[in-house]
């Protein structure tokens, strides 16, 4: 049998950093630099990432603060305000979904609303109404509702929000 002989003698796993080999007894000497190893990636990854698998159904509230990805069932709401929740293909959901982002590649039924977008893809299907600053859907998507465009700091009537100084206090302070 055949072995390349420039293959390290261990086999490291995935995802983690090659750290050199150092004898326990070797000890720092005066003019080296000391290194310490550092996190491959601090972004955010899809270890940072729930999944809700094929077989699993969960019926109730879905909050937390960390990206969701389902491929399975649910039905409720889920709220994951400042992350990503992405149903897969096999994924089926009867639920309102609060998110910054929301993609579709399954089946949604219920309203969404995004901080920032919303994709639906060639394979998804949406029933719902959908309020976002933004939104996409691909040829071949099924999509019944509404849509709402929204800019960041919009009101749900359309206005924007005001800061607190009133625009008449900013024209007096102007002109004295």
């Amino acid at each position: 049998m055949w072995k390349p002989t420039n293959q390290p003698a261990t086999p490291s796993r995935p995802g983690e950093a090659e750290r050199p080999a150092v004898p326990a007894s070797s000890a720092p000497v005066a003019n080296e630099p000391v290194t310490t190893p550092r996190p491959v990636s601090t972004t955010s990854t899809t270890a940072d990432q729930a999944t809700i698998g094929k077989s699993l159904v969960i019926k109730g509230e879905v909050t937390g603060s960390e990206s969701l990805y389902i491929d399975g069932r649910v039905e409720g709401s889920i709220n994951l305000s400042g992350n990503r929740v992405t149903v897969g293909r096999n994924g089926v959901v009867s639920a309102n979904i609060n998110a910054r982002e929301i993609v579709v590649l399954g089946k949604v039924r219920g309203n969404l609303t995004a901080s920032d977008r919303v994709d639906i893809r060639s394979d998804g299907s949406l029933t719902g109404d959908v309020v976002a600053a933004r939104i996409s859907i691909e040829d071949g998507a099924f999509f019944k509702g509404g849509i709402d465009i929204r800019k960041a700091g919009q009101k749900p009537n359309g206005e924007e929000i005001k800061s607190a100084v009133s625009t008449s206090e900013t024209a007096t302070a102007a002109r004295a």
